[in-house]
């Protein structure tokens, strides 16, 4: 009877080991294969809402809360914890300062029945690296604010913003972000020296399956990683949201494909292989895992996507 019982705990043992194993060689499982491209920096901005452009409809700005963010995540403290954001989980960091940012040093007002609730349209980036749920608790608790962030691709989160739908915008795509300036919807707030406040980056990494079936790690650059993905027509998930990662792969793409932002007019030679989601960030690395597809993201939401997926 004894022998029998090792054996089975032998047995038990043995196909434990092999599924423990099975796991850590998963040729399927979602890495990141190609970073640390001068063409991967992935910069943030908020901007304040010029409520001029409102002045003829009931909408109503919240200028002094706006401020009141702004200045709050351009102080050092807060810079401090920007920077200190992941680094216990994931022994790195996943976002860094910009080094040539203004740094304020001013008297935060409270918040009062009038200003109390901001209204923020921002990325997803910032809000599934969870970096906003983290930061924005500091602030509340400290002024007396409720902030209500609405997390969209940042084509979408601008668009809100023109729609008065937002008394600030924490976005990464500057050109929509000039161009939004440029319409004159975006105010400088005093002490600042212009109306997009670049205070932060993190970096895109271009993800896929460890089997690596494009072998983009083997490429010179990010934009030959991209080729090799579409020379074996190795599958891809593109956001296809108008966000500023949308943005950024559109520009990683050999211009011949005729892969644009205009998701609407892809080329049918891609089709097969290049899938616009129209989603999320969050949403579109778990696209990638479950269909073993390359996909570009952020580096913080990333990792947070990995650590939740061992939850």
């Amino acid at each position: 009877m004894k022998k029998v019982l090792s054996l089975v705990l032998v047995l038990a043992l043995l196909v434990a080991c092999a599924a423990v194993f099975t796991a850590c060689s998963n040729p399927n499982e979602l890495v990141i294969l190609y970073e640390q491209d001068n063409d991967l920096k992935n910069t943030y901005s908020a901007i304040a809402v010029n409520p001029e452009k409102f002045a003829d409809t009931d909408v109503e700005i919240n200028t002094a809360g706006a401020d009141a963010l702004i200045n709050w995540l351009s102080l050092a403290s807060t810079r401090a914890l920007i920077e200190n954001y992941g680094v216990e989980d994931y022994g790195e960091k996943l976002f860094y300062l910009q080094e040539n940012a203004t740094v304020v040093e001013v008297e935060i007002p409270a918040a009062t029945a009038a200003t109390k609730d901001i209204a923020l349209s921002t990325t997803t980036s910032v809000n599934d690296s969870g970096l906003m749920q983290y930061l924005m608790p500091y602030f509340e608790e400290a002024y007396g604010y409720k902030v209500n962030i609405a997390s969209a691709g940042t084509g979408a989160a601008i668009n809100a913003a023109k729609l008065g739908n937002a008394d600030l915008i924490l976005v990464h795509s500057k050109s929509q972000e000039d161009a939004f300036v440029n319409e004159g919807y975006g105010r400088v707030v005093e002490g600042f020296t212009a109306a997009r406040v670049t205070f932060m980056y993190n970096f895109f990494v271009l993800v896929g399956p460890k089997a690596d079936p494009a072998k983009v790690k083997d490429a010179a650059s990010i934009k030959d990683a991209f080729k090799a993905i579409a020379d074996t027509q190795s599958k891809f998930i593109s956001r296809g949201d108008s966000s500023g990662t949308h943005t950024k792969e559109v520009s990683l793409w050999d211009t011949t494909l005729g892969i644009t932002a205009d998701v609407n007019a892809l080329p049918e030679t891609v089709k097969g292989w290049y899938v616009s989601a129209g989603q999320g960030m969050g949403a579109c690395l778990a696209m990638a895992n479950e269909q073993n597809a390359y996909v570009l993201s952020d580096k913080a939401t990333y990792l947070t996507f990995k650590k939740n997926q061992g939850k």
